[in-house]
């Protein structure tokens, strides 16, 4: 069984708000009785979940297996992972569910469990329905992203995709167009339009979108730029493009 150690007041009370089942342990600090805290006893009482109080000593030494820097507010939980990761056939299942137009993310390669954290926690923001990832050569939805997600790595659907080249082709299929951020494009981002069925590709850190990743895009757009710099980093970009569609959607 794929399991770990979850930290954070965020991370460990949305898992007990969705997922309860798959919290195995829950440790909080001995003595401490603050509103938050309590919220995180209310809901593994309404949820079943037993906890174990423990000296700050002994919960401190937990973090030898977390993050350096790693700061758990007093709250860990060791969680059964594995089962919130959704395949093709269950992004199949959600897309047919969907009553309005799609606004999906595609991260192509985004390696820094950080970036995918951050990613995660303005998809949630932004309303995407769905997170897509490749299997291989991606970032782990580990400790680390989950922390960084703030509990959005439990409300967001998060699809890791065998061959992402085969699932874009299938998006398109169903009528959800693909529009890759590239910085050399030569349509803006505010000139795309964000209202009909959408796929926002975004590439790696350091490289981009793949080749064939580009290919399958039926638009790339770039997003302004006009400092010294050439590019911004993963998760700042796909909080532009999210919320520009955002505020299309709603105008």
């Amino acid at each position: 069984m794929n399991k770990e150690w979850i930290y954070g007041l965020h991370a460990v009370s949305e898992l007990l708000r969705q997922h309860p089942q798959d919290v195995l342990e829950l440790l909080l600090l001995q003595g401490r009785d603050d509103k938050r805290v309590n919220e995180v006893k209310s809901l593994a009482s309404a949820a079943g979940v037993q906890w174990q109080e423990l000296e700050r000593r002994d919960l401190d030494r937990r973090l030898r297996n977390l993050p350096s820097g790693a700061v758990h507010q007093g709250v860990i939980a060791l969680v059964r992972l594995g089962g919130q990761i959704l395949d093709e056939r269950a992004l199949d299942a959600l897309l047919d569910g969907l009553t309005g137009p799609a606004l999906l993310l595609v991260l192509d390669e985004v390696t820094d469990p950080h970036n995918l954290g951050a990613c995660l926690r303005t998809a949630d923001a932004a309303g995407v329905d769905a997170v897509i990832v490749p299997k291989d050569r991606s970032a782990p939805l580990n400790m680390t992203a989950r922390k960084v997600a703030c509990g959005a790595a439990e409300t967001v659907p998060f699809v890791a995709v065998t061959n992402l080249s085969r699932t874009l082709e299938s998006l398109q299929k169903r009528g959800i167009w693909i529009a890759g951020a590239a910085g050399e494009a030569s349509q803006s981002l505010y000139e795309m339009d964000f209202r009909q069925p959408i796929a926002i590709v975004m590439g790696s850190e350091g490289k981009g979108m793949r080749r064939l990743t580009r290919e399958h895009c039926d638009y790339l757009m770039a997003i302004p730029m006009a400092g010294a710099l050439s590019s911004l980093n993963v998760s700042v970009a796909t909080g532009l493009c999210l919320y520009e569609a955002v505020r299309q959607r709603r105008g």
